[in-house]
């Protein structure tokens, strides 16, 4: 009952992700989602051609709406599996970063959605931008509005450590 009386482990600015670990996640899963891209549609034009069926892919070459509704769909796609299931993107395993909630958790599954629908915001990059100009920590809107923070994952689990083990020892207070 006492230990239900202290305070949540909550996420510190200092353990969030620098500008450049985001800015190198972005890079690779970019470069992945185009890769996930590209392979869907060689299937999706093998398939039409053995269906000889070139006058979709006419109509698509030229339908802004119809590209942007596939590559939104690959970019849900992405975020959605490699989120929900891991909590990190290809990016994040290469910067040794995570998605976590405010007490440093994985985050639950309508979190995740909400955080990869806000991907899709027009300018979403721009408070990148002005928190570079501003000083302050890298978060976009697909963070704030979801309420995750991207996270050094290292840096997470010694700070939990330390957090945890103080609260188990009686006589700290």
């Amino acid at each position: 009952m006492e230990q239900n009386l202290r305070k949540p482990f909550l996420i510190s600015e200092a353990l969030l992700a620098s500008h450049g670990q985001r800015f190198v996640n972005l890079l690779i899963d970019s470069l992945v989602q185009l890769l996930l891209l590209f392979i869907v549609l060689v299937f999706m034009v093998a398939g039409m051609e053995l269906k000889e069926s070139k006058a979709y892919l006419d109509h698509f070459a030229v339908d802004v709406w119809q590209q942007y509704t596939f590559t939104a769909s690959v970019t849900l796609f992405y975020y959605n599996v490699f989120e929900i299931f891991t909590a990190r993107t290809v990016g994040k395993w290469i910067t040794q970063t995570v998605v976590v909630d405010e007490n440093g958790e994985k985050p639950n599954h309508e979190m995740i959605l909400v955080r990869s629908l806000c991907r899709l915001i027009p300018l979403n990059w721009l408070p990148f931008v002005l928190s570079l100009f501003m000083g302050s920590s890298a978060k976009g809107w697909h963070d704030s509005i979801s309420k995750t923070y991207v996270v050094d994952k290292r840096a997470l689990e010694q700070e939990k450590r330390e957090f945890y083990q103080s609260k188990s020892n009686p006589n700290e207070e």
